[in-house]
C-alpha cells in the first residue's frame, strides 16, 4: 500500500507519523484491497485563536475513493475520530461489495410447480 502523510502549518514529528501508521493498520485488518492512502494533518487558525487541529484522509480502494475529515482541539484525538469513521466506512463498503442483496441462483430453492389440468 502506498502511504503519504503530510502536515500543513504543522511539524510532522516521528511520533505523530508512527501514531497514524499504527492506527491505519486497523483499517488494513478489515480490507486488503487498499491501493493507497493520503493523510493530511493541518492546523486551521483562521476562526479561533487557539487553532483547530484537522485530520483528513483519502483512501484509494479498487474502484472507489473514501474521504474522511475530522477536527478537534488535540491532533491525536482528531486522528482517533478519523480512524474510527474511516474504519466504519471501509467496513460498510466491504459489506456492500461482498453482499449483493440476494442469494445466488444455485442456492435458491426452485418454486413449486402447480400441476396442469
Amino acid at each position: 500500500m502506498n502511504l503519504k502523510i503530510s502536515g500543513h502549518h504543522l511539524e510532522l514529528t516521528p511520533s505523530l507519523r508512527e501514531f497514524v501508521i499504527n492506527k491505519l493498520e486497523r483499517v488494513l485488518r478489515h480490507f486488503d484491497q487498499l491501493i493507497g492512502a493520503e493523510v493530511i494533518l493541518s492546523v486551521d487558525k483562521t476562526k479561533e485563536k487557539t487553532g483547530r487541529q484537522v485530520a483528513s484522509v483519502t483512501v484509494y480502494l479498487k474502484g472507489k475513493e473514501i474521504f474522511v475529515e475530522k477536527c478537534d482541539e488535540d491532533m491525536y484525538a482528531a486522528i482517533d475520530k478519523l480512524i474510527d469513521m474511516l474504519d466504519r466506512k471501509v467496513i460498510q463498503y466491504k459489506d456492500k461489495v461482498q453482499d449483493h442483496g440476494r442469494e445466488a441462483l444455485k442456492h435458491q430453492q426452485p418454486p413449486e410447480q402447480e400441476p396442469l389440468q
